[in-house]
This record gives structure tokens, C-alpha cells and sequence, in this order.
């Protein structure tokens, strides 16, 4: 879970669950921070501490994680040599803050920074995409409630990122929900915080993004999937600006700017019950729709050059570009997982990649393009009511699972084709 925080908030990170793998990673990898629970299975974060300032001679900074009942002994880890230490369960607003102290800690040791980078991004300059920036300039200095929509992998929360440092909110923070990840137990916790001894576990205050986020952008990810339960809490702090935490009898006021994403139809979720529809207009106030990758392919080339230099940070490499004959390979795919498939498909290519280009030997085994899946409609596969769902699932394995050319077949649009697999239970 740690990890995964991380990662989202830009930091490149390396687990490890023993003392020896611990040692191991550190000695041929350089470090900015190591966070270690006080208990590992093979020793202890003391152990661990000891053995990186006396054998490594490093100075990097060493958070200690450790049980309530512990704090003597994290108390005692910080005199001999650990930057700080953390009661577990952790708190995220406080690991962050605790992580940022480290860093800049080192930053003034070393001059060189540790912080996370601002995510880049690609404008692109097809059609598609000005229409979009356009939109977005449009409301990102408004207070309006923003709903991205688009497929997966399509760049959804950079766009999110970028209505936000257009808006009066860009002094603020912008703090990311992954609402798939929240059950129904933990996502009042999580967005509306507690108070200490409101629940078993909560041993201590908790501020939730909501509060985090104050004179920000809170960006729900995947809306969508927020349970039904939460979904009523969520639209009173929308509508309100105010939220209560887990064991308040007061509420408290926020300030903040939604943005939502989903790839989802919420208006069908509505239709099944499992998403409310006063919710929906709370958070499509104002509606933006990222393009998938096969309707901006003017950009292909922008950005699989801002892949390959990112992958030659990563890996160490030093390729120049890629051919013609293989870009025009990589261009007749389906792209289903739109930029995050292309972003890895690239760093594969440039891993094997032998001279400066990236040529046709170097590309991955593709299954059917694009090209060789444009398939007319036929007259016998018009649907019949009393075999819609057989039909659907031949057209979808006729066209590989490309459900543009499976509409097609059937000969109706994309949105009626994603309500009849919704009824009929096939699998997206």
C-alpha cells in the first residue's frame, strides 16, 4: 500500500520485506530515503540502521516505522543516527510530510534534489487534442465541478493536473483519490478524516483529503466506482463545502475544486442503480472527454519520441529514435490500452533495441492490427432480439475484442454496444 502511495506521488521505489534483501538492494543501488519497520522477519530496522552507517558509510536518511507500544525504542533508533519515525497505522499526511523533511534534509547536505519532479505531460497538436485544451482553458479558471471521461490509459489525471495549474486553486494542493481502491468501511475515513478512538484502529486524529486539500483540487479517480454507500456523504460535502469527520459532531469547512474521472457510462451506472444521479450533476458541471490514442495518431510521433527519452533515463540507454518502417507498424495497432500501452511497449522496445534506431526487430509480436480488422456490416449479422447476446459475443470474437469494428458488424454505434454487454453481463 506504501508503495503504491509512493509511486503515485512520484517517488521510484524499491520493497523489500528482509534484512538480508534490504542489504542487498542497498549496496548496489543508491538510495534517498529508507523507510523500514522497526520488526523485519531476518532482524530489525536498528540492525539495519547500524549496518548502512558503519559497513556503507552512507548517510542517507533512515525513517523508522514502528508499533504504538514501540516509541521507546524509534525514540532511541533517532539517537543513534535515524532521521525519524512513524507510528504505524500510518498516517499518509504525515508520512508525506515527514518524507519532504528528509529529502530537503539531504538536498541542503548534497545540493542536489531528491523531491519528486512534476509529471510531464505531451500536448500534441492533432485536432482532437486542441479541441481539448481549448475546452480546458475554457473552464480550468471557473469554479465549475470538472468530469473527464475517456478510456483507460488515456492520460485522464494529467489532464486533471493541468485544469488545476490553470485555476485560482493552483497555490493549493492537488490531491489524487483512487475511489476504486476505497470500500465502504474506509472511504469516510479516508475523505472526511476521524477523530482518535472513533473506530478500533483509529489511535490517532485524522485529517481527510478533503481538509487536506483545502484552497486546492481534490481529483476523484475513477468515480465510478465509489461505493453507493459514500456516494451520499460525498455529494453533501460537494454541495455544502463542508465535511464531518468519522466521530465529529462538527463539521468542518473546505474550499476546494472537484475534478472526477471516469471511463465508465455513469449515465448507465445510473440506469443499474450503482451510481446516484444527483451525484452525476454535482460532478458534470462541465464535461471534458480525453481522446484515445487511435483518434490522435497525428501526435504518434511526439509521443513515442517523449517515451524512448524517458525510457533512456530509466534504462540507461542512449537510443535516437525510432524507423519509419516501425513506426508505421506501431501505427496500425489497436492501442486498446491508449498511452499507458504505447509508454510500455516503447521502454521494451528501446530495452532490446541493439543500435541508436528502433527498427521492425525490435517491436513485441502484436495480435491482429487495425488495418486487417476493418470489416463491413453484413446483412445476417443485423441483431435479432432473440439472440442478441450469442450474436454480440460472436461479433466481439470476430473482431478480437475491438469493439469499434464488433459495433460496426452489428451495425450500431459504440455506446449502444457498451449498454447491451452492461445487460447481458459480458465482460467489457
Amino acid at each position: 500500500m506504501l508503495q503504491t502511495w509512493l509511486r503515485k506521488s512520484g517517488y521510484e521505489t524499491v520493497l523489500v520485506s528482509h534484512f538480508e534483501q534490504a542489504k542487498a538492494e542497498i549496496s548496489t543501488h543508491p538510495f534517498s530515503l529508507i523507510l523500514t519497520d522497526l520488526r523485519l522477519p531476518d532482524g530489525d530496522g536498528i540492525l539495519l540502521m547500524s549496518w548502512v552507517r558503519e559497513k556503507m558509510k552512507s548517510r542517507v536518511p533512515i525513517i523508522v516505522m514502528t508499533g504504538y507500544a514501540e516509541v521507546q525504542t524509534a525514540v532511541s533508533a533517532m539517537k543513534l543516527g535515524a532521521f525519524d519515525y512513524l507510528k504505524k497505522p500510518i498516517n499518509p499526511s504525515v508520512l508525506e510530510e515527514k518524507i519532504a523533511a528528509a529529502l530537503e534534509s539531504s538536498e541542503e547536505e548534497s545540493g542536489e534534489s531528491f523531491l519528486p519532479a512534476k509529471k510531464q505531460w505531451v500536448r500534441g497538436n492533432s485536432p482532437a487534442m486542441l479541441r481539448l485544451y481549448k475546452h480546458v482553458e475554457l473552464v480550468a479558471p471557473t469554479k465549475f465541478s470538472v468530469l473527464i471521461l475517456g478510456e483507460s490509459g488515456t492520460g485522464k489525471e494529467y489532464i486533471a493536473r493541468m485544469i488545476h495549474e490553470l485555476s485560482q486553486y493552483k497555490d493549493g494542493p492537488f490531491i489524487p483519490v483512487d475511489c476504486g481502491s476505497l470500500s465502504k468501511e474506509l472511504a469516510p475515513s479516508e475523505l472526511f478524516g476521524h477523530l482518535k478512538g472513533s473506530f478500533t484502529s483509529a489511535v490517532a486524529d485524522k485529517k481527510g483529503v478533503f481538509e487536506q486539500a483545502r484552497g486546492g483540487t481534490v481529483f476523484l479517480d475513477e468515480v465510478g466506482n465509489l461505493p453507493y454507500e459514500v456516494q451520499m456523504q460525498l455529494l453533501r460535502a460537494l454541495q455544502e463545502q463542508k465535511v464531518r469527520p468519522v466521530g465529529s459532531a462538527t463539521d468542518i469547512n473546505v474550499d476546494v475544486r472537484i475534478i472526477a474521472a471516469t471511463n465508465e457510462d455513469l449515465e448507465q451506472a445510473i440506469s443499474e442503480g450503482r451510481f446516484r444521479q444527483d451525484l452525476f450533476h454535482r460532478i458534470n458541471e462541465f464535461a471534458v472527454e480525453v481522446p484515445p490514442l487511435r483518434d490522435r495518431l497525428e501526435d504518434f510521433d511526439e509521443l513515442t519520441a517523449f517515451f524512448i527519452r524517458q525510457a533512456n533515463e530509466e534504462l540507461g540507454k542512449n537510443v535516437k529514435g525510432i524507423t519509419r518502417e516501425a513506426s508505421d507498424r506501431l501505427k496500425t495497432q489497436r492501442w486498446n490500452g491508449n498511452l499507458r500501452e504505447l509508454r510500455n511497449v516503447v521502454r521494451r522496445c528501446v530495452l532490446f533495441a541493439d543500435g541508436e534506431s528502433i527498427d521492425l526487430d525490435d517491436l513485441p509480436v502484436f495480435a491482429q492490427s487495425v488495418r486487417k480488422l476493418v470489416v463491413e456490416p453484413e446483412d445476417d449479422w443485423a441483431l435479432r432480439p432473440d439472440h442478441e447476446k450469442e450474436q454480440i459475443e460472436a461479433a466481439l470474437r470476430k473482431a478480437r475484442g475491438n469493439k469499434t469494428v464488433a459495433a460496426k458488424l452489428l451495425q450500431i454505434d459504440r455506446k449502444t454496444l457498451y449498454n447491451k454487454m452492461h445487460l447481458y453481463g459480458i465482460e467489457l
